[in-house]
């Protein structure tokens, strides 16, 4: 029997509504089906047991989050520790990451008997190194991004030791290829395929003519120093948007692959270039 994991964002589908459809299809297809409420606490109890995430990753065969690119991003650093597939339904606004809607969720069926292409998707390794030390660390599907608060900041962009530029800005974004079609292109970076493997680095706001995107090799180690941080002068570090950390004057920012990936089930309902043409070009 497989054992399909269903991810509602409580935000998303108050009462679990449609979480109940959902598990309600995908059972008569004679799966096993978990239910994980994730990105808050609902509101009132659902009316069918839940898991914890951690439990039900357990020997799970697929995985699917009803939500929108931020329930993904949300759940991706623990969902990539067990190589479980994920498809994304989207009930939110873009829904870039995810490949289904309301309307086509039926689709669940075929990504449920296994019909699927496995599209492993390159993460990234985030920490702050302090006086020698590691103090932070997080993995990001999406990107790192280093930026002052509503002021610029001085930052100097490294890899592998060797100096890429130094610039002054609101900041800059370090992106997998995933994360190529989220901030670091509405800040002027390069769409990147999801399948490829790269680091992009990408200014914000550079007060510099020569600051451009660099994209990277996937074996590049990208160092972000801020300089002239102060307590007046705020320098923050965001991983996948999940919260903001202080970085203080002398702290380093550490960017690498991941040794761990995202597996996502791709369905064949449209390629990247479609889903770029549609999410984010001129509807037709």
């Amino acid at each position: 029997m497989k054992k399909i994991v269903l991810c509602p964002n409580v935000q998303r589908d108050e009462g679990f509504a449609f979480t109940a459809q959902v598990k309600a299809m995908l059972e008569q297809t004679g799966c096993a089906v978990l239910v994980c409420p994730v990105c808050g606490e609902p509101a009132a109890p659902p009316p069918f047991e839940t898991v914890a995430l951690s439990q039900a990753l357990q020997e799970a065969d697929l995985l699917v989050t009803l939500g929108g690119d931020g329930t993904i991003l949300r759940i991706a650093p623990e969902v990539m520790l067990h190589d479980v597939p994920m498809v994304g339904v989207n009930l939110g606004h873009t829904g870039f990451l995810t490949e289904l809607d309301r309307e086509s969720v039926g689709l669940l069926k075929k990504a449920a008997a296994g019909s699927y292409t496995l599209v492993p998707r390159m993460m990234l390794d985030v920490e702050i190194v302090r006086n020698g030390e590691r103090v932070f660390f997080d993995t990001a599907l999406n990107d790192a991004v280093i930026a002052g608060i509503l002021q610029n900041v001085h930052l100097t962009a490294m890899g592998d030791g060797d100096r890429i530029l130094s610039f002054s800005g609101d900041g800059v974004i370090v992106s997998s290829p995933t994360g190529s079609t989220a901030y670091s292109m509405a800040a002027g970076g390069p769409l990147v395929e999801p399948g490829a493997e790269a680091v992009i680095l990408t200014p914000i706001c550079a007060h510099m003519l020569a600051a451009r995107s660099f994209v990277l090799g996937p074996e590049r180690t990208v160092t972000i120093l801020p300089s002239d941080v102060s307590e007046g002068r705020r320098c923050v570090l965001s991983v996948d948007g999940r919260g903001l950390t202080d970085l203080l004057d002398g702290d380093r920012v550490v960017v690498y692959k991941s040794a761990h990936r995202l597996l996502m089930a791709d369905l064949g309902t449209r390629s990247f270039y479609e889903t770029a043409f549609v999410k984010l070009g001129e509807r037709v």
